[in-house]
């Protein structure tokens, strides 16, 4: 620009000659600013801050001291305030605390070719071709009728963002943390001379996955689509589902580091509004480096952190947090993860599939009833075993008892020791089956079945019938819907068998017990653990262990006290009570003398046969 225009500038307080000395070259706006990534700095807000804070210890200070903090932090503000206004003190600012990044690009141009600017993006996250044909071509050509009038900064700002750039999210920041901060997330920021607030437009593309079947919910009659690592795919996913003007979105950034971006979802005016406040009040409590998974959280906002029972719900399928949502739950999504967390979570939840509502209340009240006895049954079963065997064999048929003796004849351990052995190595089995590559993991896990098992017995380190409890504990296992429950599950088999090797039923009775009462005194988000089993609510029960009609759901679940609790409309109701109609009934057709049907008398008189009348 010229020295006329640079002078004009000044004068209104915006313009470049502002910032530049007489030299010609332009001063850094911050000085207290280091200039090397050894004097690292937060940014000006937080120099700004941490000038005008008081130590704990120094108590109240004096009146004159109180006055020199106020001046010195009024300075540090105006020099934030105007660090966006100058374009070289901006660049310097961001390579001093980004770094000499290779990926980092700044570019510097000239907006209409009269006002120095300068864009700062990365490269690895950013579509290029979005960025100059977009960005950088419209804003170096710019429209034609600002080119021969003066343009004060308010007016230039209008122009850009209405008038020039070809992009639809775009935003102005005044803070330069946060222009920062944008940056690091993969946005593109312009910083025009002058102007102060810089233009953040997003432009982040990263490589994603298609969106794909989940690989440890597999359902016969649900959807095929889950969740994927980014989260504005998973909103969509839940928005293609949830077509309604209640549904509400609500981001916040997690870890100081990684700064990943948080979706706490609901559904207004179904959910209780107690709720989304103390999810977003433990949500907000979270200081760690990197949010790195969804099980971070989930550690993080849980209400006992020592029980081994998941009191937050993990899924990979849209579906089945829809269906949380409507029943008045909160979803959490976290980008770089493709597990979404629901709260509250009681018990039941994690013995319940898709499945359990795509099928009739029949099929889908046996099915929970044989998932209910499979988690019984690989709970208590080893532990069952070695106490009969230990100390009550009087209990066991004869024949069956003598059929044990037998096949225990060689074991040099007992029954407990036995018992433990093979569940440790059954878990060692599954462990290296889920860490090996999927090509050798299933044949690793036949030959671990079949070979170590027979190798076992063989040798005398185990009994054929303690193969068999083994095996069978290890399948019931496997009908849990939920790993995470299943895991827990599986870790207290270990300590109820040791108890059934020292006293023998009364030992699994104590274990039992005292299983029982840690359930009934957990609470996720303030609702108990077994609802809606204890406290009663019969509404709910019809939907636990045994499933009953669609219709006849007709509220949501009282444990969560939602604001409409109706879900089932009364027209539902009152149409499945009523007798269904028959449109097609042969009564209806068929002549009642038995003769044939209208529709072959018509056949018979069908002038295109070349009959007459």
């Amino acid at each position: 620009m010229s020295n006329t225009s640079d002078q004009e500038g000044s004068k209104k307080g915006w313009g470049p000659a502002k910032s530049r000395r007489k030299d010609g070259s332009f001063r850094h706006p911050l000085p207290l600013l280091g200039r090397g990534r050894a004097a690292r700095s937060p940014g000006p807000q937080a120099s700004a801050r941490g000038q005008g804070s008081e130590s704990p210890d120094t108590g109240s200070s004096s009146g004159g001291d109180r006055s020199e903090d106020r001046s010195s932090q009024s300075a540090a503000s105006k020099s934030a305030g105007s660090l966006l206004r100058d374009v070289s003190g901006v660049v310097q600012w961001m390579r001093d605390t980004l770094g000499q990044s290779d990926d980092f690009v700044v570019r510097g141009f000239s907006v209409f070719g009269r006002f120095p600017a300068a864009l700062f993006f990365f490269s690895a996250m950013v579509e290029l071709t979005v960025v100059n044909e977009d960005i950088l071509r419209p804003l170096m050509a710019g429209p034609a009728h600002p080119r021969d009038r003066k343009l004060s900064p308010p007016e230039l700002k209008k122009i850009l963002l209405n008038e020039t750039i070809y992009h639809c999210e775009t935003q102005l920041e005044p803070d330069p943390q946060k222009v920062q901060e944008a940056v690091l997330r993969g946005e593109t920021a312009i910083v025009v001379e002058g102007m102060d607030e810089a233009i953040l437009i997003d432009t982040r593309t990263i490589e994603k996955r298609s969106v794909d079947q989940p690989e440890t919910e597999q359902v016969i009659r649900g959807a095929r689509d889950g969740f994927i690592e980014l989260i504005s795919t998973n909103i969509s996913l839940l928005r293609y589902r949830l077509q309604t003007p209640d549904f509400r979105v609500k981001m916040i950034q997690l870890g100081r580091e990684s700064k990943i971006k948080t979706a706490v979802c609901y559904i207004e005016g179904v959910v209780n509004p107690e709720l989304v406040k103390e999810v977003w009040e433990r949500m907000s409590k979270i200081t760690i480096d990197a949010v790195e998974a969804a099980g971070y959280i989930e550690q993080l906002i849980e209400d006992h952190h020592t029980s081994p029972f998941p009191q937050v719900q993990n899924t990979e399928r849209p579906d089945k947090a829809v269906a949380s949502l409507l029943e008045g739950r909160v979803v959490i999504l976290t980008d770089g993860t493709p597990f979404a967390l629901i709260v509250p979570a009681v018990f039941a939840q994690f013995l319940q599939t898709i499945d359990d509502y795509s099928e009739r209340f029949l099929m889908a009240s046996m099915v929970r009833t044989i998932r209910f006895v499979a988690l019984i049954f690989s709970l208590i079963f080893p532990s069952l075993y070695v106490s009969l065997i230990s100390y009550n064999p009087e209990l066991i048929p004869t024949r069956f008892a003598v059929a044990v003796a037998g096949g225990r004849a060689g074991v040099p351990f007992p029954a407990v020791i036995e018992v433990l052995i093979m569940e440790i190595a059954i878990e060692v089995l599954r462990e290296a089956t889920i860490r090996m590559p999927e090509q050798v993991g299933g044949a690793l896990s036949i030959v671990g079945a079949l070979v170590i098992g027979q190798a076992a017995v063989s040798a005398g380190f185990a009994s054929p019938i303690t193969v068999v409890v083994v095996a069978l504990t290890t399948i019931g296992s496997f009908a849990t819907p939920a790993y995470s429950a299943a895991v827990a599950l599986r870790m207290l088999r270990f300590p109820l068998t040791i108890l059934a090797g020292m006293f023998g039923l009364y030992g699994v009775m104590i274990g039992l017990i005292a299983i029982s009462n840690h359930l009934l005194s957990l609470r996720s988000f303030g609702v108990p653990y077994f609802s809606p089993l204890v406290p009663t609510d019969w509404q709910g029960i019809k939907d636990t262990l045994l499933r009953s009609p669609l219709w006849t759901l007709t509220k949501r679940p009282a444990h969560l006290f939602t604001r409409n609790p109706t879900r089932v409309g009364k027209k539902t109701i009152q149409a499945m009570m009523r007798p269904t109609g028959s449109p097609l009934q042969p009564s209806k057709y068929v002549k009642k003398e038995g003769g044939a049907g209208a529709g072959s008398k018509a056949d018979h008189h069908n002038p295109s046969d070349g009959g007459g009348h």
